[in-house]
């Protein structure tokens, strides 16, 4: 399916903050689905090359967008596997806190994934809409260890990022 057929995102504005939630099924099992979210080898096929110091509520990540050659950090707030995966995403320094929280169930043959990112800037809100729209499109690959390049992502991006500044 292309991107701009996939379901919207549900983006809207919280206060001073964007919450934006995306709903996506995945004809994949759950475990699959749980390793593409929180293997380090299966998060670089889709979304950022990924270390992760320890994988426990409190442990700590380390993200690097080579493509963007952007870094950035995350804190495990909530891990119940294979159901919840949350972390507090923020720039190296700390600042720009958000939160990304994943969370999954089985769906007879396949699984269904809910992704609520909150507590984003309004400024940021447009282009991460677009980023997650075409990374959870890569997603799916990722559960077969298939790596979506860049290029890619940016086109998918590209193509769904005016239906979100809407």
């Amino acid at each position: 399916m292309a991107a701009a057929e996939q379901e919207m995102g549900d983006v809207r504005r919280v206060g001073e903050t964007v919450e934006m939630v995306f709903h996506r099924r995945y004809a994949r099992p759950i475990e699959k689905v749980w390793a593409a979210l929180t293997v380090p080898e299966r998060l670089a096929d889709w979304f950022a090359e990924t270390t992760i110091d320890r994988f426990e509520v409190g442990g700590t990540m380390q993200l690097y967008f080579r493509g963007a050659d952007y870094r950035s950090k995350a804190r495990i707030v909530a891990l119940e596997p294979p159901h919840v995966f949350a972390w507090a995403w923020s720039e190296p320094d700390g600042t720009k806190e958000s939160l990304v929280r994943f969370d999954l169930r089985p769906d007879g043959d396949g699984c269904r994934l809910t992704l609520t990112h909150t507590k984003l800037s309004v400024a940021e809100s447009e282009g991460v809409a677009a980023g997650w729209h075409a990374h959870l499109e890569a997603l799916q690959d990722a559960t077969d260890a298939i790596f979506t390049p860049w290029s890619v992502l940016l086109e998918r991006e590209a193509k769904v990022s005016p239906l979100y500044r809407a």
